[in-house]
């Protein structure tokens, strides 16, 4: 058992030791065609025997999408796994608002997808600056995601005679986003808390709430636990494991105006990268552009509406500078459908990046609508005519109904108002293939890495890679730490854990 830390031990931080000029870090990306890299590269690994597996102790820092995700598998594989959440359950973890839906190339609408396309796909809207290696991984496992969540029961949006509904997302011009409603990341984000309670039920998982995390135990370039506090009594606790797995998601709360929950506590990755962890494309920040508008002074964050939105929904502003006009009273001919004008390939479903830089060019012009002039129409008013309310109500009633609270204005009645916001961050520690920072046995998966987005991330991509958190295990001890004697002693030596 550990002892209570009173006080805590001064942190020194670790030297960061690259400079400019020094070897670019070793990514350990197999070699060889790219379509056979992953398969290849999981029959080259070291096994861990069933007999061995109860001797490793895992740390999942983080239980949304990904961190569940991972804990739960790895908890079914057999290993000892202890998981520490911010909050008081998992469930408030920002997974949730990933509404949209996620990527698969299933290719259930016969329209020409596969593994190659949503690779494709995905690169091109990173703007060709993501590991080619890990992003195809991404969409080769995709099918076996959702495969997977059916099993768990995630209700998926079905078509008349039963099998999956699938619909267009930004970015692609075809079908191949899965969806639950608007509310995709919740219900993943619910399967997985399944999952995971299932191993807590089954003593393989512990999960401690309302801890965060102070420091990254690093020894002899090896990660070998972490410091912790208790948000509820304040005691610190220092906890050992054979790795030590970050899920804690982005930093968009660097930002004031985020569409994150004030509660997205990314510091755990900073305090990781202040004890020596690399940091990638810190600067690769996503600006979504359904965002409802800032409406005054005392906002401390902004509210993200689905980028499903845009599948029927179709974006615009006055033609006429300054009207002030209600959008009712704009008769067609004044209307300028300017992504459909730019963009005649995509219209609409332009990359999110795209679409952001037009509503802010657009705005800047003078064209802008509401009280502030920051925002642009998203009208719903021709699929309404063309589908039918039911219809619409089917796809994105919870939406609709979350914006008329919020500003008190039907979509159904009068076109909703949205502008970008900071959304998403493709930036974050640096990983290799196996999802290893370059400090030994520490782990970042889903948004705390940095490795599957490049410079903009494709929509609908983000519960793609926070669901495949499982991907982890096959890599997790492909170093050989059971056998490694410096470890053990260090792990007798910090000792177990003992929760507040």
């Amino acid at each position: 058992m550990s002892e209570i830390l009173t006080p805590a031990a001064p942190v020194k931080s670790s030297p960061i030791t690259w400079r400019e000029g020094s070897p670019i870090l070793d990514s350990r990306c197999p070699s060889g065609e790219l379509e056979k890299r992953w398969t290849r590269h999981k029959d080259n690994l070291k096994l861990v025997a069933p007999h061995n597996k109860r001797k490793l102790e895992v740390i999942v820092v983080g239980a949304g999408l990904a961190g569940a995700s991972a804990a739960a598998t790895l908890g079914e594989l057999g290993y000892n796994v202890k998981v520490f959440v911010y909050h008081n359950s998992p469930r408030r973890a920002h997974s949730i608002a990933a509404q949209g839906g996620i990527n698969a190339a299933k290719n259930y609408r016969n329209d020409g997808d596969s593994v190659w396309r949503l690779f494709y796909d995905t690169i091109k809207g990173g703007d060709f600056r993501a590991r080619e290696s890990n992003v195809y991984r991404l969409a080769e496992v995709s099918v076996k995601i959702i495969d997977h969540c059916v099993a768990q029961g995630i209700p998926f949006a079905r078509e008349y005679g039963g099998y999956l509904d699938t619909r267009s997302f930004g970015g692609a011009q075809l079908m191949r986003t899965f969806y639950a409603r608007g509310q995709t990341g919740q219900q993943l984000l619910l399967g997985a808390y399944a999952a995971l309670q299932r191993q807590v039920a089954l003593g393989n998982v512990q999960v401690y709430y309302n801890h965060d995390v102070l420091d990254v135990v690093v020894e002899e370039g090896r990660a070998r636990g972490i410091i912790v506090r208790n948000l509820i009594t304040g005691e610190l606790h220092r906890v050992a494991a054979h790795a030590v797995v970050l899920a804690t998601g982005g930093y968009g709360n660097a930002y004031y105006l985020s569409t994150n929950a004030k509660l997205s506590n990314a510091t755990a990755i900073w305090r990781a990268h202040k004890r020596g962890a690399y940091f990638g494309n810190p600067s690769f920040v996503q600006i979504h552009p359904t965002c409802i508008p800032q409406s005054g002074e005392y906002q401390s964050k902004l509210t993200l509406m689905s980028e499903s939105l845009r599948n029927d929904g179709r974006v615009w502003v006055p033609r006429t500078p300054g009207d002030k006009r209600r959008p009712q009273d704009i008769p067609e001919s004044e209307r300028w459908y300017y992504l459909e004008e730019w963009y005649p390939s995509f219209g609409n479903l332009v990359p999110r990046d795209i679409a952001s830089r037009a509503a802010k060019r657009v705005c800047d012009m003078g064209y802008g609508v509401g009280p502030t002039g920051r925002a642009v129409y998203l009208d719903f008013s021709d699929a309404i005519k063309r589908l039918g309310r039911e219809v619409i109500y089917q796809r994105y009633g919870n939406l609709f109904e979350m914006y008329e609270e919020i500003t008190g204005e039907s979509p159904w009645e009068t076109p909703m108002r949205i502008y970008p916001a900071v959304h998403y961050t493709m930036g974050g520690l640096w990983v290799d293939y196996n999802l290893m920072t370059n400090i030994e046995g520490l782990y970042a998966i889903g948004e705390a890495n940095f490795s599957d987005h490049g410079a903009n991330r494709l929509g609908a991509s983000a519960l793609m890679q926070g669901a495949g958190g499982w991907v982890l295990h096959s890599a997790l001890y492909h170093r050989g730490l059971l056998g490694d004697a410096a470890f053990r002693e260090a792990f007798h030596r910090y000792g177990g854990f003992c929760s507040g």
